[in-house]
């Protein structure tokens, strides 16, 4: 399980709608117990594609996810999930997202239509890393 804010749910939202029609992108940071993880801050990160295939696809280059872990650590956190946008389609991963996740971190995504964000899931990588589970969203105020 996750537990999110809805203060840091408007800010991915808010970040998604200020990148379309390109993909936004960035970390979660917090803290992870024994039974969920909890979303403390995100980390806008620049989503490094270029042209079209911003629109598609996102990329955190190693030394912005470096920086995550030193923000992380400074602030007695960690690096718990990956949030990123989808222009004009569902928050549902796509094959790109499977074959680029990492174990362990909670994937959100939030779909953008038109310019304006709706739904927002998460999701977690099989141990298998053959699919996604959708993870249960906390809500928190």
């Amino acid at each position: 399980m996750l537990k999110l804010s809805q203060k840091l749910i408007s800010k991915i939202k808010i970040e998604a709608v200020a990148s379309y029609p390109y993909e936004c992108c960035g970390l979660v940071l917090g803290k992870v117990t024994d039974s969920f993880r909890q979303g403390q801050k995100i980390l806008v990160t620049n989503n490094t594609r270029e042209g079209e295939d911003k629109r598609r696809r996102f990329v955190i280059i190693p030394e912005d996810f470096m920086q995550g872990e030193r923000e992380a650590l400074k602030e007695g956190l960690e690096i718990v999930g990956i949030y990123h946008s989808h222009p004009d389609h569902p928050a549902y991963p796509s094959d790109y997202d499977l074959n680029n996740a990492l174990p362990f971190y909670s994937y959100l995504i939030v779909s953008v239509r038109g310019g304006e964000a709706f739904e927002l899931y998460s999701y977690v990588l099989k141990n298998d890393r053959s699919s996604f589970v959708e993870e249960e969203i906390n809500y928190e105020d």
